[in-house]
């Protein structure tokens, strides 16, 4: 049993090799779906050790093979117990050959990848895996040739997070140098950042700032809960926005979101221009973007990423739904007629990517898909790509439980119809534009016919 799958990318193999061998591959291609985080990357495709972290405290390590590995052209790797931690996972056996043929494409070199493996796990269970990562593959490469930027060093706040982890993989893979600011005694790749009082050398070196950091926004919207968003945003941003400017660094670009926009604005399309809301998180977004004004006044090209509602079942709504859906209890919330604006994980990446590299991009940006569905219209798809019914009206009970009156009514209930205005006048390329593509996409459920 096993598995062969192959496809054609629109690159030369030597890049499409390097691409593997930096930092980042592994987290770019694990499939969303699947359990797990990367807990270790191999240091060398010749004879490095790879280590991915799943429930229940099981490891799967992956051995790379000095015997298959030929420099620009394949690398093997073979799990291999190691230890209690793998010792239930005994008896899968899997030896994993890459291979990288170099082709002639309509579009002049390319490179034919192969994924052999031999395992005892039949090919329908690894089919969407590999299907994934071939076009995770091809479209990161495509993103970086279409960019055509210099490497740079970027500091990353929020680099362990939901968007940083795929953020700081996709420049990394690209050829760009990511340094983590966190908080706990930093590592190899990171700098210790104080919030509260940066270290005036904590830009050295650095090209551009990723601000990604702030408390989630997700929970019951008590008095300590808004107090914890507002206060995780606003000091902070000002002090690295500062920052950034005394070091001199080209671009600013800190996470914002369309909250800005408030909870009740029907049918009207939202761009950049809008008008800003009056409730909590409209408040909280109008300060926490002014707060990157000395940069800009400093002559620091400064970007505001105005996110969505982001498309990943490993987090936010998706990652909630998802299991109510499989168990065939979803169906539209609270009537269904209220606007969600939306974007696919990979999309949103290439957003705060065309961020860092696209200097006609300042200001704020909204981060959406040029094609907003209401909520009903959600519902109906999700459960399609499923294979599920819509059929159970969700009622705003659920929501009240879990976020509290103010919660439901600026999160679960917000009715906004945002467009990317900025984004399409620059003839920014979606990965994913239209819903049923991001779902599927996400949540392994391709179908044969196509992308």
């Amino acid at each position: 049993m096993g598995i062969e799958h192959s496809s054609t990318v629109d690159a030369g193999v030597d890049e499409v090799f390097a691409w593997h061998e930096r930092p980042g591959a592994f987290p770019r291609m694990l499939p969303p779906w699947m359990p797990g985080r990367v807990q270790r990357e191999a240091e060398s495709l010749a004879d490095g050790r790879a280590e991915l972290a799943l429930p229940g405290g099981l490891v799967w390590v992956a051995q790379h093979d000095p015997a298959g590995f030929v420099p620009g052209r394949a690398f093997v790797d073979e799990r291999v117990p190691d230890g209690l931690a793998s010792m239930p996972l005994g008896p899968i056996r899997w030896r994993h050959e890459h291979r990288f043929e170099p082709v002639e494409t309509a579009s002049g070199t390319g490179t034919r990848v192969i994924d052999a493996v031999d395992t005892q796990v039949g090919s329908r269970a690894l089919r969407p895996m590999f299907a994934y990562r071939h076009r995770q593959l091809a479209d990161d490469l495509a993103a970086h040739a279409a960019a055509s930027a210099a490497p740079m060093t970027v500091a990353v706040t929020g680099a362990s997070g939901l968007i940083g982890t795929q953020l700081t993989a996709f420049l990394t893979t690209g050829g760009h140098e990511v340094v983590r600011l966190v908080r706990h005694e930093p590592g190899a790749g990171e700098r210790r950042w104080d919030p509260d009082a940066p270290a005036p050398d904590l830009l050295d070196g650095v090209d551009a700032v990723v601000h990604l950091a702030g408390a989630s926004i997700f929970g019951r919207f008590g008095d300590e809960h808004r107090q914890r968003i507002r206060d995780s945003r606003i000091g902070p941003t000002r002090r690295l926005a500062e920052l950034a400017a005394a070091a001199g660094v080209r671009v600013f670009v800190s996470a914002s979101g369309i909250g800005r926009y408030g909870v009740d604005r029907g049918d009207e399309p939202l761009t950049e221009g809008s008008s800003a809301g009056d409730d909590f998180l409209a408040r909280v977004v109008v300060d926490w973007e002014a707060e990157t004004q000395p940069a800009a006044e400093a002559g620091v090209r400064t970007v505001q990423v105005r996110t969505g509602l982001v498309q990943t079942p490993r987090g936010g709504v998706l990652m909630v739904l998802r299991p109510l859906y499989e168990a065939g209890l979803g169906g539209p919330l609270a009537g269904g007629e209220h606007w969600q604006s939306w974007i696919d994980l990979d999309d949103l990446v290439d957003v705060y990517h065309r961020a860092l590299v696209d200097e006609r991009l300042s200001g704020p940006v909204n981060a959406v898909a040029p094609e907003p569905v209401q909520q009903g219209e959600y519902a109906r798809t999700l459960a399609r790509v499923l294979h599920r019914p819509a059929l159970l009206p969700t009622p705003a009970l659920g929501p009240r439980v879990v976020l509290g009156e103010q919660g439901m009514r600026e999160l679960a209930l917000a009715d906004q119809r945002v467009v990317p205005e900025r984004l399409q006048e620059l003839g920014h390329r979606f990965r994913r534009p239209q819903l049923e593509q991001s779902l599927r996409h996400q949540l392994g459920r391709m179908r044969e016919a196509g992308r």
